[in-house]
């Protein structure tokens, strides 16, 4: 069993990374081995629109031909029996590196049938951890449809999928250093001290699902 996660944060030890380990670490529980990509170290680029994923007979069927820093994490995860994404909202959606990746991944296991339907020749467990600047309501509200484009998407191609939000987090180590009068920083700090670790629970929780054999 090997679950790989996948950090679209430019960040490598702030809250999206931070959800990632705690879920990496509640797959390991279960005895998944595991694995964590950061996008922002590796040389790639979103889809170029090629469609040689898509030719009849072509040697790329199903899978993408482009061949950067981003392809051997792909066949990595063509191999693999759990896959966790994890990203930041910025401005609506998430991290451009991941919107690229997303592309690189999902787009060749599309098969343009009616219904669609997926070339993964197996079913694997899935899911996206998302942090943000929102509040909950907020966010239910506003990004309530990306959120669910992107699970339908997992569970289409993959099988199964899930989600996990966090709300409302820390942006910056010191607030008094920015630009800044959009909410009271204590109010944020504390929630990060209260409310954060209960996110970092449920994201061992997720990685502890994803890692059963069962």
């Amino acid at each position: 069993m090997t679950v790989i996660a996948i950090n679209g944060s430019p960040r490598k030890t702030w809250n999206t990374a931070t959800l990632l380990e705690h879920a990496l670490e509640g797959a390991a529980s279960e005895g998944a081995e595991t694995e964590l990509v950061h996008l922002y170290d590796l040389d790639f680029k979103g889809c170029s629109s090629c469609f040689a994923c898509k030719l009849k007979g072509g040697k790329s069927y199903g899978r993408c031909a482009v061949h950067d820093e981003l392809t051997p994490v792909l066949d990595r995860i063509a191999e693999a029996d759990g896959l966790i994404l994890g990203s930041p909202i910025y401005f609506g959606t998430v991290t451009g590196e991941m919107r690229s990746f997303m592309e690189r991944l999902l787009f060749p296991y599309l098969v343009y049938s009616s219904p669609p339907s997926s070339l993964f020749e197996r079913k694997i467990r899935t899911a996206f951890i998302y942090t943000m600047n929102a509040p909950e309501a907020y966010a239910k509200e506003i990004y309530a449809g990306h959120i669910g484009a992107n699970e339908y998407a997992l569970k289409m191609l993959f099988g199964q999928a899930e989600s996990l939000c966090s709300f409302e987090t820390l942006q910056f180590e010191d607030y008094d250093k920015v630009v800044f009068s959009y909410f009271d920083p204590e109010e944020r700090r504390e929630r990060h001290r209260t409310v954060f670790p209960e996110d970092c629970r449920r994201g061992f929780e997720l990685g502890a699902r994803l890692g059963k054999t069962a």
